[in-house]
């Protein structure tokens, strides 16, 4: 046993409610491909899975750097940029992701036009810009810019709680080393934080993936809208949502066996 765990190092630290759901996950995929009907389902759930992943890909990269951006503001000295940071986090994460969809979508998008009409009235006027419409902003960015704004509050918290677990010496050594804040804070402090907040990151991602399901109330055509429009027009409700349930299983579990990868690395190059 010791000699299989030396030669399979990673399957002895998978644990084994993992193993159970991967060899259940090849028996049911086994299943499907042999039917002739799972493949039709597969194959128009396949546009659905590129949605899915550009949406999530692109938003969460948006709401990483918004998170830092915040996250680093929720640390400042200074009392008024740390309490509108505090502000933005609390409410943002009080809210559900559906409702900030919703308002975003229906709410946010039409106040953003407005806004920007308004701006660029001088020059719509003068003919150089044409006036915009709510319909040019799709729905797809809508999502995107609502799960960026809902993800960040997350992600800053998790880049202050990783930024503060840096012990204040190395803070105090790099000043007086001739840095100033600002320079200790990008060579000294975010380096470390970084790569303390990385397995949590890499988590949000996953979870990321899963809320990008909600995208579907706006009709995006990601992986759980086209189910549901494949499955009402043939009524085969258990087949499809049995391809998209595999779809999303195949994507969180790659991304959680990733991220404990990770987290062993890290481990160990410590």
């Amino acid at each position: 046993m010791k000699a299989a765990h030396r030669r399979f190092p990673l399957f002895s630290s998978i644990p084994s409610w993992l193993l159970a759901t991967l060899f259940l996950g090849c028996i049911a995929t086994w299943h499907m491909v042999r039917s002739e009907s799972y493949g039709v389902i597969f194959s128009a759930l396949t546009r659905g899975l590129y949605t899915t992943l550009y949406v999530s890909l692109i938003a969460y990269a948006a709401a990483t750097a918004l998170g830092l951006l915040f996250g680093l503001m929720r640390i400042s000295s200074n009392r008024v940029i740390r309490e509108v940071a505090t502000f933005y986090i609390e409410i943002v994460r009080g809210i559900p992701m559906l409702i900030i969809l919703y308002y975003i979508a229906f709410v946010g998008a039409p106040s953003l036009v407005k806004g920007l009409n308004w701006v660029a009235s001088p020059l719509i006027e003068a003919g150089l810009f044409d006036k915009i419409s709510v319909r040019d902003i799709s729905f797809v960015v809508r999502a995107i810019l609502a799960l960026t704004l809902g993800y960040s509050a997350f992600i800053a918290e998790i880049f202050r709680a990783g930024i503060e677990s840096i012990p204040s010496g190395q803070m105090e050594a790099a000043i007086a080393s001739g840095m100033s804040r600002r320079q200790a804070m990008q060579h000294v402090i975010l380096p470390q934080a970084i790569r303390t907040v990385l397995p949590p990151l890499a988590n949000d991602f996953v979870a990321m993936i899963k809320d990008s399901a909600l995208v579907s109330a706006l009709g995006v055509q990601d992986i759980t809208q086209l189910g549901k429009v494949y499955s009402a027009s043939t009524f085969q409700f258990f087949e499809t949502y049995n391809v998209v349930a595999l779809l999303y299983l195949a994507l969180t579990l790659s991304l959680t066996l990733g991220v404990r990868v990770l987290e062993k690395r890290l481990d160990t190059s410590r």
